[in-house]
């Protein structure tokens, strides 16, 4: 779940590419963070992850859909971020019918100024790959929960279960 944090990482304001689907059309919109929680009046859930369509992501981004309106009755808008790029993200959304928003993040700007890219070990060779991570901000921008390294599985879940409390 993700924990309460002393982190100082502010929602940036330099442009990204997001992508939505509205009635079946996708709409690319340059944009950012500090935009998008400021239009929705609301707090913003921000999750990064590896890769479209690998199992992990894929049940972690099927997971916030699922629970999309459960986190919006909270006040929460959910935006979820990988270096892939935005042909990508529209075939991630359309096989997996997800109705969140994703920002392709190909010149890792935003991986950056979360410092979400880190040394992985894969199969014993060390590379540089993005650590699925969550933040949360609150209705005033500010950053109340962070989390590194976590697990997909069931993590909308326990992170609706640990926001919930709050409420």
């Amino acid at each position: 779940m993700a924990k309460p944090t002393d982190e100082n990482i502010a929602l940036p304001t330099f442009n990204s590419q997001l992508v939505t689907q509205k009635n079946k059309e996708f709409v690319v919109t340059e944009t950012n963070l500090s935009e998008i929680h400021a239009n929705s009046n609301k707090g913003l859930i921000v999750y990064f992850y590896p890769r479209d369509n690998t199992p992990g992501c894929t049940t972690q981004a099927v997971d916030f859909t699922s629970m999309q309106t459960q986190f919006s009755d909270l006040g929460y808008e959910i935006v979820g971020i990988s270096r892939d790029s935005v042909e990508s993200h529209q075939k991630f959304i359309t096989k997996k019918e997800l109705g969140i928003a994703l920002i392709s993040d190909g010149d890792e700007q935003l991986c950056n100024h979360f410092d979400v890219i880190k040394e992985k070990n894969m199969y014993g060779k060390k590379t540089m790959g993005l650590v699925r991570s969550t933040f949360v901000f609150d209705k005033a921008g500010k950053l109340t929960h962070a989390q590194r390294n976590l697990r997909a599985k069931e993590y909308a879940q326990r992170l609706y279960e640990t926001l919930s409390k709050l409420a």
